[in-house]
Protein backbone atom coordinates (compact mmCIF):
# COMPACT_ATOMS: atom_id res chain seq x y z
CA UNK A 1 0.00 0.00 0.00
CA UNK A 2 1.23 3.41 -1.16
CA UNK A 3 2.46 5.68 1.81
CA UNK A 4 -0.99 7.76 3.59
CA UNK A 5 -1.01 11.42 1.86
CA UNK A 6 0.06 13.80 4.19
CA UNK A 7 -3.69 15.42 6.30
CA UNK A 8 -2.20 18.70 6.52
CA UNK A 9 -3.77 21.44 5.48
CA UNK A 10 -1.30 23.94 3.07
CA UNK A 11 -1.83 27.56 2.96
CA UNK A 12 -3.20 28.19 6.24
CA UNK A 13 -3.28 31.86 7.35
CA UNK A 14 -1.16 32.85 10.92
CA UNK A 15 -4.77 33.17 13.17
CA UNK A 16 -6.13 30.01 11.41
CA UNK A 17 -2.94 28.28 12.12
CA UNK A 18 -3.36 29.08 15.49
CA UNK A 19 -7.45 27.96 15.56
CA UNK A 20 -6.44 24.91 14.42
CA UNK A 21 -3.90 24.34 16.86
CA UNK A 22 -6.01 25.21 19.73
CA UNK A 23 -8.94 23.30 18.86
CA UNK A 24 -6.75 20.16 18.45
CA UNK A 25 -5.16 20.47 21.97
CA UNK A 26 -8.74 21.20 23.02
CA UNK A 27 -9.72 17.70 22.04
CA UNK A 28 -5.98 16.14 22.94
CA UNK A 29 -7.07 17.31 26.43
CA UNK A 30 -10.15 15.15 26.64
CA UNK A 31 -9.44 12.45 24.68
CA UNK A 32 -10.14 9.76 27.10
CA UNK A 33 -13.40 10.89 27.76
CA UNK A 34 -14.09 11.27 23.59
CA UNK A 35 -12.88 7.64 23.27
CA UNK A 36 -14.83 6.39 26.03
CA UNK A 37 -18.07 7.96 23.60
CA UNK A 38 -17.03 6.45 21.15
CA UNK A 39 -16.97 2.83 22.47
CA UNK A 40 -20.65 3.06 24.37
CA UNK A 41 -21.95 4.60 20.44
CA UNK A 42 -20.26 1.64 18.58
CA UNK A 43 -22.33 -0.40 21.69
CA UNK A 44 -25.28 1.09 20.82
CA UNK A 45 -24.88 1.36 17.72
CA UNK A 46 -23.45 -2.37 16.05
CA UNK A 47 -25.73 -5.13 17.33
CA UNK A 48 -22.50 -7.96 17.36
CA UNK A 49 -20.20 -5.29 19.65
CA UNK A 50 -23.39 -4.91 21.89
CA UNK A 51 -23.16 -8.63 22.76
CA UNK A 52 -19.92 -8.67 24.04
CA UNK A 53 -17.91 -9.01 27.01
CA UNK A 54 -15.82 -5.98 29.40
CA UNK A 55 -12.51 -7.54 28.13
CA UNK A 56 -13.63 -7.10 24.68
CA UNK A 57 -14.41 -3.11 24.95
CA UNK A 58 -11.22 -2.63 26.42
CA UNK A 59 -9.54 -3.66 23.53
CA UNK A 60 -11.88 -1.41 21.57
CA UNK A 61 -11.47 1.57 23.67
CA UNK A 62 -7.84 0.60 23.46
CA UNK A 63 -7.30 0.91 19.73
CA UNK A 64 -9.97 4.11 19.33
CA UNK A 65 -7.34 5.54 21.38
CA UNK A 66 -4.36 4.94 19.58
CA UNK A 67 -6.48 6.07 16.15
CA UNK A 68 -7.73 8.96 17.68
CA UNK A 69 -3.89 10.09 18.91
CA UNK A 70 -2.07 9.29 15.35
CA UNK A 71 -4.97 11.33 13.68
CA UNK A 72 -4.30 14.43 15.97
CA UNK A 73 -0.74 13.69 15.63
CA UNK A 74 -1.16 13.69 11.90
CA UNK A 75 -3.92 16.64 11.47
CA UNK A 76 -0.98 19.12 13.80
CA UNK A 77 1.35 18.61 10.86
CA UNK A 78 3.70 16.40 13.31
CA UNK A 79 3.95 12.80 11.12
CA UNK A 80 2.96 11.19 7.87
CA UNK A 81 0.88 8.10 8.34
CA UNK A 82 2.44 4.91 6.47
CA UNK A 83 0.85 1.18 6.17
CA UNK A 84 4.03 0.54 8.94
CA UNK A 85 2.03 2.68 11.19
CA UNK A 86 -1.22 0.89 11.32
CA UNK A 87 0.14 -2.73 12.45
CA UNK A 88 -1.90 -2.26 15.18
CA UNK A 89 -4.98 -1.92 13.04
CA UNK A 90 -3.91 -4.77 11.43
CA UNK A 91 -3.71 -7.20 14.59
CA UNK A 92 -7.14 -6.09 15.73
CA UNK A 93 -9.25 -6.56 12.33
CA UNK A 94 -7.71 -10.41 12.69
CA UNK A 95 -9.22 -10.41 15.99
CA UNK A 96 -12.21 -9.38 15.11
CA UNK A 97 -12.42 -11.61 11.60
CA UNK A 98 -11.14 -14.98 14.26
CA UNK A 99 -13.97 -14.03 16.44
CA UNK A 100 -16.60 -14.16 13.88
CA UNK A 101 -17.30 -10.21 13.50
CA UNK A 102 -18.70 -9.36 9.94
CA UNK A 103 -16.50 -6.76 8.61
CA UNK A 104 -19.44 -4.44 8.07
CA UNK A 105 -19.24 -4.18 12.04
CA UNK A 106 -15.59 -3.62 11.89
CA UNK A 107 -16.27 -0.66 8.95
CA UNK A 108 -19.12 0.61 10.66
CA UNK A 109 -17.09 0.79 14.12
CA UNK A 110 -14.79 3.07 11.53
CA UNK A 111 -17.91 5.05 10.80
CA UNK A 112 -18.63 5.86 14.27
CA UNK A 113 -14.90 6.48 15.91
CA UNK A 114 -15.00 9.38 12.88
CA UNK A 115 -18.39 10.97 13.49
CA UNK A 116 -17.99 10.76 17.34
CA UNK A 117 -14.11 12.67 16.81
CA UNK A 118 -15.98 15.82 14.39
CA UNK A 119 -18.35 16.27 16.88
CA UNK A 120 -16.16 17.03 19.37
CA UNK A 121 -13.93 18.96 17.22
CA UNK A 122 -16.94 20.96 16.47
CA UNK A 123 -17.50 21.60 20.25
CA UNK A 124 -13.87 22.43 21.08
CA UNK A 125 -13.95 24.81 18.15
CA UNK A 126 -16.59 27.09 19.49
CA UNK A 127 -18.82 29.52 17.18
CA UNK A 128 -16.68 31.98 15.82
CA UNK A 129 -16.32 32.61 12.06
CA UNK A 130 -12.69 31.91 12.52
CA UNK A 131 -12.53 28.90 14.35
CA UNK A 132 -15.53 27.50 12.32
CA UNK A 133 -13.28 27.83 9.27
CA UNK A 134 -10.46 26.28 11.15
CA UNK A 135 -12.60 22.87 11.88
CA UNK A 136 -13.83 23.20 8.29
CA UNK A 137 -9.96 22.99 7.40
CA UNK A 138 -9.52 19.68 9.11
CA UNK A 139 -12.84 17.74 7.45
CA UNK A 140 -10.31 16.51 4.31
CA UNK A 141 -7.74 15.17 6.28
CA UNK A 142 -9.44 13.91 8.61
CA UNK A 143 -11.86 11.76 5.47
CA UNK A 144 -8.18 11.10 4.36
CA UNK A 145 -7.03 9.09 7.62
CA UNK A 146 -10.12 7.21 7.64
CA UNK A 147 -10.30 6.01 4.16
CA UNK A 148 -6.50 5.21 4.43
CA UNK A 149 -6.88 3.65 7.91
CA UNK A 150 -10.58 1.44 7.18
CA UNK A 151 -8.99 0.43 3.91
CA UNK A 152 -5.64 -1.17 5.31
CA UNK A 153 -7.88 -2.83 7.79
CA UNK A 154 -10.47 -4.18 5.46
CA UNK A 155 -7.41 -5.54 3.48
CA UNK A 156 -5.84 -7.35 6.19
CA UNK A 157 -9.75 -8.55 7.30
CA UNK A 158 -10.34 -9.95 4.16
CA UNK A 159 -6.30 -11.60 4.11
CA UNK A 160 -7.38 -13.27 6.92
CA UNK A 161 -10.58 -14.52 5.70
CA UNK A 162 -8.94 -15.98 2.78
CA UNK A 163 -6.82 -17.63 4.68
CA UNK A 164 -8.71 -19.04 7.04
CA UNK A 165 -12.00 -19.87 6.15
CA UNK A 166 -10.89 -22.75 4.41
CA UNK A 167 -9.58 -24.42 7.21
CA UNK A 168 -12.27 -23.05 9.27
CA UNK A 169 -15.05 -25.05 7.22
CA UNK A 170 -13.54 -28.27 7.40
CA UNK A 171 -12.74 -27.87 11.33
CA UNK A 172 -16.59 -27.54 11.63
CA UNK A 173 -17.71 -29.98 9.05
CA UNK A 174 -15.30 -32.01 10.89
CA UNK A 175 -16.60 -31.55 14.38
CA UNK A 176 -20.44 -32.25 12.84
CA UNK A 177 -19.75 -35.34 11.62
CA UNK A 178 -18.34 -36.52 14.69
CA UNK A 179 -20.94 -35.07 16.82
CA UNK A 180 -23.79 -36.72 14.32
CA UNK A 181 -21.73 -39.55 15.12
CA UNK A 182 -22.90 -39.42 18.80
CA UNK A 183 -19.83 -38.40 20.55
CA UNK A 184 -17.89 -35.23 21.25
CA UNK A 185 -14.19 -34.67 20.50
CA UNK A 186 -12.26 -35.25 23.99
CA UNK A 187 -8.91 -33.60 22.52
CA UNK A 188 -7.00 -31.67 19.96
CA UNK A 189 -8.41 -28.98 17.57
CA UNK A 190 -11.48 -30.02 17.22
CA UNK A 191 -12.33 -30.16 21.25
CA UNK A 192 -10.98 -26.55 21.26
CA UNK A 193 -13.89 -25.51 18.32
CA UNK A 194 -16.50 -27.82 20.24
CA UNK A 195 -15.86 -25.49 23.36
CA UNK A 196 -15.97 -22.19 21.15
CA UNK A 197 -19.21 -23.33 20.63
CA UNK A 198 -20.38 -24.40 23.72
CA UNK A 199 -20.59 -27.45 23.19
CA UNK A 200 -19.84 -30.58 26.00
CA UNK A 201 -20.37 -34.08 25.85
CA UNK A 202 -23.28 -33.67 28.31
CA UNK A 203 -24.54 -29.84 26.69
CA UNK A 204 -28.35 -29.57 25.98
CA UNK A 205 -28.31 -28.94 22.07
CA UNK A 206 -30.97 -28.89 19.73
CA UNK A 207 -30.33 -30.14 15.68
CA UNK A 208 -32.11 -27.48 13.19
CA UNK A 209 -32.16 -28.68 9.49
CA UNK A 210 -32.75 -25.47 6.56
CA UNK A 211 -32.65 -26.53 2.81
CA UNK A 212 -33.51 -23.09 0.64
CA UNK A 213 -37.17 -24.05 -1.68
CA UNK A 214 -36.39 -21.15 -3.71
CA UNK A 215 -35.79 -17.34 -4.50
CA UNK A 216 -38.63 -14.73 -3.64
CA UNK A 217 -37.63 -12.45 -6.35
CA UNK A 218 -37.05 -14.41 -9.34
CA UNK A 219 -38.30 -17.94 -8.56
CA UNK A 220 -35.35 -19.63 -8.83
CA UNK A 221 -34.52 -22.84 -7.29
CA UNK A 222 -32.03 -23.12 -4.54
CA UNK A 223 -27.81 -22.23 -4.77
CA UNK A 224 -24.94 -22.18 -3.19
CA UNK A 225 -24.96 -18.78 -2.19
CA UNK A 226 -28.53 -19.11 -0.87
CA UNK A 227 -26.76 -22.09 1.44
CA UNK A 228 -23.80 -20.05 2.23
CA UNK A 229 -26.31 -16.67 3.37
CA UNK A 230 -28.30 -19.05 5.29
CA UNK A 231 -25.45 -20.38 6.71
CA UNK A 232 -24.49 -16.53 7.87
CA UNK A 233 -27.26 -15.43 8.81
CA UNK A 234 -27.64 -18.44 11.64
CA UNK A 235 -24.41 -17.90 12.22
CA UNK A 236 -24.71 -14.30 13.82
CA UNK A 237 -25.75 -14.48 17.70
CA UNK A 238 -29.03 -14.88 18.69
CA UNK A 239 -30.69 -13.53 21.88
CA UNK A 240 -27.87 -15.30 23.87
CA UNK A 241 -24.23 -15.10 23.93
CA UNK A 242 -22.28 -17.40 22.41
CA UNK A 243 -21.67 -18.75 18.61
CA UNK A 244 -23.91 -21.58 16.95
CA UNK A 245 -21.84 -24.31 14.93
CA UNK A 246 -23.24 -24.34 11.33
CA UNK A 247 -22.50 -26.47 8.32
CA UNK A 248 -22.79 -26.35 5.00
CA UNK A 249 -23.40 -29.72 3.31
CA UNK A 250 -24.90 -32.30 1.13
CA UNK A 251 -27.53 -29.52 0.08
CA UNK A 252 -28.43 -28.27 3.38
CA UNK A 253 -27.41 -26.04 6.38
CA UNK A 254 -27.19 -27.99 10.03
CA UNK A 255 -26.72 -25.44 13.02
CA UNK A 256 -26.76 -27.29 16.65
CA UNK A 257 -27.44 -24.55 18.72
CA UNK A 258 -26.62 -25.33 22.58
CA UNK A 259 -29.62 -24.50 25.09
CA UNK A 260 -28.07 -22.18 27.83
CA UNK A 261 -28.27 -21.41 30.83
CA UNK A 262 -31.67 -19.23 31.09
CA UNK A 263 -32.57 -20.91 27.68
CA UNK A 264 -34.92 -23.06 26.88
CA UNK A 265 -36.06 -24.72 23.81
CA UNK A 266 -38.68 -22.04 22.94
CA UNK A 267 -36.13 -19.56 22.66
CA UNK A 268 -34.43 -21.41 19.80
CA UNK A 269 -37.60 -22.12 18.04
CA UNK A 270 -38.37 -18.42 18.42
CA UNK A 271 -34.72 -17.14 17.13
CA UNK A 272 -34.52 -19.70 14.06
CA UNK A 273 -38.65 -18.75 13.09
CA UNK A 274 -37.28 -14.79 12.94
CA UNK A 275 -33.83 -15.81 10.75
CA UNK A 276 -36.07 -17.91 8.59
CA UNK A 277 -38.64 -14.58 7.94
CA UNK A 278 -35.71 -12.43 7.65
CA UNK A 279 -34.18 -14.48 4.35
CA UNK A 280 -37.47 -14.64 3.11
CA UNK A 281 -37.42 -10.99 2.86
CA UNK A 282 -34.27 -10.73 1.55
CA UNK A 283 -35.42 -13.31 -0.99
CA UNK A 284 -34.28 -16.62 -0.04
CA UNK A 285 -36.95 -19.44 1.10
CA UNK A 286 -35.91 -21.61 3.65
CA UNK A 287 -38.02 -24.59 4.95
CA UNK A 288 -36.40 -25.38 8.45
CA UNK A 289 -36.57 -28.17 10.80
CA UNK A 290 -36.02 -28.26 14.51
CA UNK A 291 -35.45 -30.72 16.72
CA UNK A 292 -36.65 -31.63 20.47
CA UNK A 293 -33.62 -30.91 23.00
CA UNK A 294 -30.70 -34.02 23.21
CA UNK A 295 -29.04 -34.21 26.18
CA UNK A 296 -25.75 -34.45 25.11
CA UNK A 297 -23.92 -35.51 22.39
CA UNK A 298 -25.12 -39.15 22.64
CA UNK A 299 -28.47 -37.78 21.52
CA UNK A 300 -27.45 -35.63 18.89
CA UNK A 301 -27.60 -37.81 15.97
CA UNK A 302 -31.62 -38.35 17.28
CA UNK A 303 -31.78 -34.77 17.23
CA UNK A 304 -30.64 -34.70 13.76
CA UNK A 305 -32.98 -37.35 12.43
CA UNK A 306 -35.96 -35.39 14.17
CA UNK A 307 -35.01 -32.33 12.39
CA UNK A 308 -34.55 -33.90 8.73
CA UNK A 309 -38.49 -35.30 9.49
CA UNK A 310 -39.57 -32.00 10.36
CA UNK A 311 -38.83 -30.33 7.46
CA UNK A 312 -41.57 -33.00 5.72
CA UNK A 313 -44.04 -31.13 7.61
CA UNK A 314 -43.05 -27.77 6.49
CA UNK A 315 -45.08 -26.80 3.50
CA UNK A 316 -43.62 -26.71 -0.05
CA UNK A 317 -42.90 -22.35 -0.41
CA UNK A 318 -41.13 -22.72 3.12
CA UNK A 319 -41.58 -22.24 6.52
CA UNK A 320 -40.47 -23.47 10.09
CA UNK A 321 -41.41 -26.91 11.51
CA UNK A 322 -40.51 -26.96 15.17
CA UNK A 323 -41.39 -30.09 17.06
CA UNK A 324 -41.26 -28.45 20.85
CA UNK A 325 -44.10 -27.21 19.42
CA UNK A 326 -45.62 -29.56 18.87
CA UNK A 327 -47.42 -32.47 20.55
CA UNK A 328 -48.48 -36.08 20.01
CA UNK A 329 -51.66 -35.33 18.26
CA UNK A 330 -50.41 -32.43 16.53
CA UNK A 331 -47.35 -34.43 14.87
CA UNK A 332 -49.28 -37.38 13.92
CA UNK A 333 -52.10 -35.59 12.36
CA UNK A 334 -49.58 -33.53 9.96
CA UNK A 335 -47.72 -36.63 8.94
CA UNK A 336 -51.28 -38.52 7.69
CA UNK A 337 -51.17 -39.51 4.38
CA UNK A 338 -53.57 -39.89 2.25
CA UNK A 339 -55.32 -43.01 3.32
CA UNK A 340 -55.55 -41.14 6.83
CA UNK A 341 -57.14 -38.40 4.65
CA UNK A 342 -59.25 -41.97 2.83
CA UNK A 343 -60.53 -42.73 6.28
CA UNK A 344 -62.24 -39.60 7.14
CA UNK A 345 -65.96 -40.12 7.42
CA UNK A 346 -67.69 -38.02 3.94
CA UNK A 347 -69.89 -36.43 6.45
CA UNK A 348 -67.51 -35.39 8.49
CA UNK A 349 -65.27 -33.93 5.50
CA UNK A 350 -67.74 -32.39 4.00
CA UNK A 351 -68.94 -30.53 7.00
CA UNK A 352 -65.25 -29.40 7.77
CA UNK A 353 -64.85 -28.51 4.01
CA UNK A 354 -68.03 -26.10 4.07
CA UNK A 355 -67.44 -24.97 7.56
CA UNK A 356 -63.83 -23.54 6.27
CA UNK A 357 -65.80 -21.29 3.31
CA UNK A 358 -68.36 -19.85 6.18
CA UNK A 359 -65.74 -18.87 8.42
CA UNK A 360 -64.81 -22.04 10.73
CA UNK A 361 -67.47 -21.57 13.03
CA UNK A 362 -67.87 -25.14 13.56
CA UNK A 363 -64.48 -25.78 13.82
CA UNK A 364 -63.96 -23.28 16.49
CA UNK A 365 -66.84 -24.69 18.72
CA UNK A 366 -65.25 -28.19 18.24
CA UNK A 367 -61.82 -26.87 19.53
CA UNK A 368 -63.33 -24.44 22.32
CA UNK A 369 -65.37 -27.64 23.40
CA UNK A 370 -62.88 -29.76 23.79
CA UNK A 371 -60.37 -27.66 25.64
CA UNK A 372 -63.16 -26.71 28.16
CA UNK A 373 -63.22 -30.40 28.81
CA UNK A 374 -66.62 -30.77 27.47
CA UNK A 375 -68.33 -27.82 29.78
CA UNK A 376 -70.71 -25.88 26.67
CA UNK A 377 -70.87 -22.57 29.24
CA UNK A 378 -67.50 -22.60 29.51
CA UNK A 379 -66.43 -23.15 25.35
CA UNK A 380 -69.44 -20.29 24.84
CA UNK A 381 -67.88 -17.90 26.84
CA UNK A 382 -64.74 -18.35 25.51
CA UNK A 383 -66.18 -18.26 21.85
CA UNK A 384 -67.81 -14.93 23.27
CA UNK A 385 -71.60 -16.71 22.14
CA UNK A 386 -74.99 -17.28 23.79
CA UNK A 387 -75.03 -21.08 25.55
CA UNK A 388 -77.71 -21.81 23.20
CA UNK A 389 -75.81 -20.52 19.99
CA UNK A 390 -72.93 -23.05 20.41
CA UNK A 391 -75.70 -25.77 21.77
CA UNK A 392 -77.09 -25.09 18.71
CA UNK A 393 -73.93 -25.68 16.78
CA UNK A 394 -72.91 -28.89 18.40
CA UNK A 395 -76.94 -30.04 17.33
CA UNK A 396 -75.82 -29.20 13.76
CA UNK A 397 -72.36 -31.12 13.61
CA UNK A 398 -74.09 -34.28 15.40
CA UNK A 399 -77.04 -33.56 12.61
CA UNK A 400 -74.73 -33.65 9.74
CA UNK A 401 -72.17 -35.99 10.56
CA UNK A 402 -73.60 -38.46 13.09
CA UNK A 403 -71.36 -37.77 15.55
CA UNK A 404 -72.56 -36.79 18.96
CA UNK A 405 -69.39 -34.03 20.06
CA UNK A 406 -70.30 -34.85 23.76
CA UNK A 407 -68.97 -38.73 23.05
CA UNK A 408 -65.29 -38.75 23.56
CA UNK A 409 -64.73 -41.01 20.80
CA UNK A 410 -66.82 -38.61 18.48
CA UNK A 411 -65.14 -35.54 19.65
CA UNK A 412 -61.22 -37.30 19.09
CA UNK A 413 -62.69 -38.16 15.63
CA UNK A 414 -63.46 -35.08 15.00
CA UNK A 415 -60.42 -33.28 16.21
CA UNK A 416 -58.70 -35.53 14.29
CA UNK A 417 -60.18 -34.78 11.08
CA UNK A 418 -60.19 -30.49 11.82
CA UNK A 419 -56.45 -31.72 12.34
CA UNK A 420 -56.21 -33.69 9.47
CA UNK A 421 -57.83 -31.07 7.33
CA UNK A 422 -55.58 -28.36 8.53
CA UNK A 423 -52.43 -29.78 7.74
CA UNK A 424 -53.16 -30.84 4.10
CA UNK A 425 -54.84 -26.96 3.68
CA UNK A 426 -51.88 -25.49 4.91
CA UNK A 427 -49.72 -27.45 2.77
CA UNK A 428 -52.05 -27.03 -0.92
CA UNK A 429 -52.03 -22.93 0.55
CA UNK A 430 -48.04 -23.24 -0.22
CA UNK A 431 -48.28 -24.77 -3.75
Amino acid sequence: MPRGPAPGAPALTEPLSRERHRILHAVQDRLEDVAKTAVAVMRTEIPSYALQDARFFDDVRDQVLTHYRMQLAALAGDREIAPEDLVFSRAAAMRRARAGFALEDWISAFRVGRQVLWDVLLDCAGTSAEAQQAALSLVTPLMRYVDFASTHAAQAYVEYEQHVVADADRERRDLLDQLLAGAAPTRGPLLAAAQAYGIGPHSPMMAVVAVCVGDTRTGDLTSAEHGYATSASIGIAGPWAGRTLVVVRHGEVVAVPVVRTGMDAEDICTHFEAVQRRLTREGTMLAMGISTVARGAGELPRAYEEARAALDLVPSGGGVAALPRLSPFDYLALRADDLARQLVDPRVRALLEDDRRRGDTLAATIRAFAEADLNLRLAAERLRVHHNTAHYRLRRIEERTGRNPRRIADLLELLVALAIRDGAGEGEEHQ
